[in-house]
């Protein structure tokens, strides 16, 4: 059985001391799409190390940087072909602001496993500490087709409505075709984002835009744009992955401001304002 939740919920699956520069946080940035214009003060926050501003969506990133071998779903009680993976959802929260450089402490445990009939939903947590406590925790899902119908529990399903009106914010950010070559080097190195043949084998007509990616491209539309920069000012940030980017595409992030908080949607202009991105929630602080 390649799915086996009494084993699997619970299981530590990685435990790791991590450790990132300045210059980790300046190619994050610049895999998102900052520095455009490159003189911009706006965007030299993101890609120059004085005064650098961290966007919190890097620290989802941070456990997994160096980590230069293709990604595996080969944990206690799981084991799923890579081919048939898709990023289901994103969370991150920070307990304080994370810094341009530091060590920590990850530990990731399978939270959760979810029976959807033709699909498996795992759900793995990340806490990172370091010598002063609490760094952030991050929560990810992780969508399996056709690995359902092991007899799991089926999970609860939420969905967050946007207000019935004109969006406070809109942001248009472009990807360049060249964008997923470049962001792998930040540590995933799914063949799904770079192989044309492994996309195809996938169902897919060319290689995706890493979905972590457009996370961050939305992390920052969203500070820049409803912030005014201040990144620091995200306590957290929650998105569900509803479709896919193909690098060179535009992505929309429509943004409300409504009972203190921040609820956004991402599309892709190209394709009809197709939805890559729902279930926005930023809290700010």
């Amino acid at each position: 059985m390649p799915i086996d939740p009494e084993v699997a919920i619970g299981a530590t699956v990685a435990a790791q001391d991590v450790e990132w520069s300045s210059s980790d946080v300046l190619l994050y940035h610049l895999a998102l799409g900052a520095g455009n214009p490159p003189t911009d003060p706006r965007e030299l926050r993101y890609t120059y190390e004085q005064d650098l501003h961290v966007l919190p969506s890097f620290a989802v990133l941070a456990p997994n940087l160096r980590q230069f071998e293709p990604p595996t779903l080969s944990f206690p009680g799981i084991e799923v072909d890579l081919a048939k993976v898709l990023h289901g959802g994103q969370e991150i929260t920070v307990h304080r602001p994370f810094p341009a450089a530091g060590r920590a402490h990850a530990t990731t445990r399978i939270v959760d496993v979810q029976d959807k009939g033709k699909a498996a939903v795992i759900v793995q947590e990340t806490a990172m500490t370091d010598e002063d406590g609490p760094v952030c925790t991050a929560r990810s899902t992780i969508f399996a087709r056709g690995e359902g119908g092991f007899g799991g529990h089926r999970g609860s399903s939420s969905r967050v409505e946007t207000p019935d009106r004109e969006p406070d914010f809109v942001a248009d950010s472009p990807t360049w075709p060249q964008q997923a070559l470049l962001y792998r080097l930040c540590g995933d190195r799914n063949p799904l984002h770079a192989d044309p043949a492994f996309a195809e084998a996938a169902g897919f007509p060319r290689p995706i835009l890493h979905g972590l990616c457009t996370y961050g491209v939305v992390c920052k539309a969203i500070a820049d744009t409803a912030l005014d920069g201040a990144v620091t000012r995200m306590s957290s940030y929650a998105a569900r992955f509803t479709g896919v980017v193909f690098p060179g595409e535009t992505i929309r992030t429509r943004i409300w401001q409504e009972d203190g908080r921040l609820l956004a949607t991402a599309s892709v202009l190209e394709r009809d304002d197709s939805s890559v991105l729902g279930d926005i929630v930023v809290t700010t602080g």
